[in-house]
């Protein structure tokens, strides 16, 4: 209930809300200055619905000022921004905001500085300070399970760990920290006897440090929207070079050895990673697609979702990256060849597990029809390209998309059709990323001018 107290000819009203992270009650004041020409009852009157007004708006979070600490103030954009966020980007931004308040979350919002900031970016530059430290285990886990009868499905009931997870760290795969002590309690033993943290003195990159300061610059920025703050300290503050990399991707040749390498792979996997590479779809958009994406008459694949997995989720569907990434695009005969002999192979998959198989129409799944964990795929293609290492380059899942637009460029595709078949905003984001493509089909096409227009030159010069 707001308290309101008469000053002179006016009257203040004081609401609480709440008590900050050092347990201090948060007030938030307004000032209410009657006109004169009111008599003293409808003053009466008219204050205390300024008080009830003042005090919906405070309950709704639409009162703010700079004297509130960054980290009460953080928590409130979160809760407002909660159901704006994509549930990977609520999620990463989660992660890095404990980090952050660790370093400002105790200073007033109003009094934050560039300083602050850059300081708090070259400490993020420096090892010790990583809160994602991977885990490996030291413990011949298969030989455990099998001292003590257990099953993978045993121990999963039993540790609380996906049986997933522990498939991946039996293969050797690190794993969270989180992961790590369910499995250590599982196994009854200590953390630091079943498993190492890894990598614990590793800088940050300087990409997540830039990720760090978008984030801080889109609360104070919310911040400046609402009033609590005239200007964006982050606006003064150069942000962290990041350098740039250019993506690592496969020549024509490399290409054509991938393919014939898949041959002797199985039908799954093989057809998953031959229609990366004859589409440039994200991992996320391959492992969404649905049967009833797939035009066979026409030739034509729609991409309208995405298949992410957190932690607190599981394997969840999702929008695509953004409204451009909602794209129709056609097949080769190739891929379309692959499919029809993918889906056949899924059928009689489907018939051998009878009632066991969960219809979820997605077209890459486990054995049992459930969608495919994301990391599933990515961890067999690295396995893939290791045992593969004096033919291939090393390169990720997600270059198979970079090789797909690289070998579209310079086959002379449109811009503007690989930026639409790849489901970027606009071709300034192409042009970006493949820059190396676009100067390499530019010195192309001048050798091929060249050789039109100067024939003779080049003769007499031979």
């Amino acid at each position: 209930m707001a308290t309101i107290r008469k000053r002179n000819n006016s009257y203040e009203i004081i609401v609480s809300c709440g008590y900050d992270i050092n347990h201090k009650q948060i007030c938030r004041r307004t000032t209410y200055k009657p006109d004169p020409n009111m008599t003293a009852k409808q003053i009466e009157k008219e204050v205390q619905r300024q008080a009830v007004l003042f005090e919906e708006q405070c309950a709704k979070g639409l009162v703010m000022d700079g004297k509130i600490k960054f980290a009460d103030f953080a928590a409130e954009w979160f809760k407002h921004k909660k159901n704006d966020l994509r549930a990977k980007t609520y999620a990463r931004y989660s992660a890095m905001l404990p980090r952050i308040n660790s370093a400002i979350g105790h200073l007033r919002i109003d009094r934050i500085q560039p300083q602050h900031l850059l300081t708090f970016y070259e400490n993020l530059s420096e090892g010790g300070i990583r809160q994602d430290t991977k885990y490996k285990c030291t413990l011949d886990l298969n030989k455990w399970l099998e001292e003590n009868n257990l099953t993978r499905a045993d121990f999963s009931r039993k540790s609380g760990v996906p049986a997933s997870s522990i498939t991946s760290i039996k293969q050797g795969h690190n794993c969270t920290f989180a992961t790590a002590q369910s499995i250590a309690k599982g196994l009854s033993l200590p953390l630091q006897d079943t498993f190492i943290p890894i990598d614990v003195n590793k800088p940050l990159s300087s990409k997540t440090v830039l990720h760090h300061h978008r984030l801080i610059s889109s609360i104070l920025s919310t911040a400046v929207e609402w009033g609590a703050l005239f200007s964006n300290p982050c606006d003064r503050t150069k942000p962290p070079r990041v350098e740039k990399k250019e993506p690592k991707y496969l020549d024509e040749e490399q290409s054509a050895i991938l393919l014939d390498l898949l041959e002797s792979e199985s039908i799954d996997y093989k057809t998953m990673v031959r229609l990366l590479l004859f589409t440039g779809l994200r991992r996320g958009e391959l492992l969404g697609l649905e049967w009833s994406d797939v035009d066979f008459y026409t030739c034509t694949l729609q991409i309208c979702r995405s298949s992410l997995y957190l932690p607190d989720k599981g394997i969840f569907e999702d929008e695509t990256k953004n409204t451009t990434s909602n794209r129709v695009i056609k097949l080769s005969q190739t891929a379309i060849t692959d499919l029809k002999a993918y889906k056949i192979w899924q059928l009689e998959q489907r018939l051998k597990v009878g009632d066991c198989w969960v219809n979820s129409n997605r077209i890459f799944t486990t054995n049992e029809g459930q969608p495919l964990h994301p990391d599933t795929l990515s961890r067999w293609f690295s396995k893939f390209i290791k045992s593969h290492s004096d033919k291939l380059p090393p390169i990720t899942i997600h270059s198979l998309r970079h090789t797909n637009a690289t070998l579209q460029i310079a086959g002379g595709v449109p811009l503007t059709t690989v930026a639409k078949r790849l489901g970027h905003a606009d071709t300034v984001t192409t042009s970006k990323i493949y820059a190396h493509a676009i100067k390499s089909a530019d010195e192309a096409a001048a050798e091929t001018l060249e050789n039109l227009l100067a024939p003779n030159k080049n003769r007499n010069a031979v």
